[in-house]
């Protein structure tokens, strides 16, 4: 019970990290959660104060995922297995939890998309990598993080179920997938709406309506 503690912690004090809400102060002398949806994450960052410093965010997102789990791996000595997988998914699972709800900021911060591609690295760089090319190309395909993030979202319930890790991954998967998906309602609203926001549109390319 205390490693497993130790690994919440470990994971939401390193979620806390806010690169979108800190940058956007430091670089641009606004708070990010006033501008676009309203939150600090990477898929906001791009599409207010654009591409160049939405990429920045996400990779320090992606880069607090990675070392949530790999210091977890160190300091208790597991690796991404059934035996290690409770350690590195409570870890993983609170570092999303720290995003989206820093104690600092009054628990509003970002939605987690970029954060979980790093805990996945983090655990399995291959898995990792593949969960990258699925969000990026859902993403591409469809012209909508949303629906990219949702692709991700089943690929990853799916790989825990796969590698038979035990029910309390599966349960925290299930867990942080529901969060998301709840987090994502408004964007999805917009996308039947015809409102959401293109990615080809923050990317400045023209592309047609379908």
């Amino acid at each position: 019970m205390r490693d497993i503690f130790i690994a919440a912690l470990i994971g939401y004090l390193l979620g806390n990290i806010q690169a979108g809400y800190l940058l956007g102060k430091l670089l641009k002398k606004v708070d990010i959660r006033t501008l676009g949806q309203g939150n600090a994450g990477a898929s906001n960052a791009v599409e207010s104060l654009g591409w160049k410093f939405g990429v920045l965010v996400a990779l320090i997102d992606i880069l607090k995922g990675v070392a949530a789990i790999l210091l977890v791996k160190s300091m208790f000595s597991v690796g991404f297995n059934k035996e290690g997988a409770l350690l590195l998914y409570t870890a993983g699972y609170f570092a999303i939890l720290g995003h989206i709800y820093p104690f600092y900021m009054k628990f509003k911060g970002g939605k987690g998309t970029a954060t979980l591609i790093g805990i996945l690295l983090g655990m399995n760089p291959v898995y990792g990598i593949i969960a990258m090319f699925i969000l990026a190309g859902v993403t591409f395909a469809t012209d909508y993080i949303a629906i990219g993030t949702l692709s991700l979202l089943f690929y990853i319930l799916f790989m825990t179920i796969f590698k038979d890790l035990g029910l309390w991954p599966v349960m925290f998967t299930l867990a942080g997938g529901l969060l998301s998906i709840w987090l994502h309602l408004p964007n999805f609203r917009r996308i039947q709406n015809g409102q959401e926001t293109r990615l080809s549109k923050v990317l400045h390319r023209k592309k047609e309506a379908k």
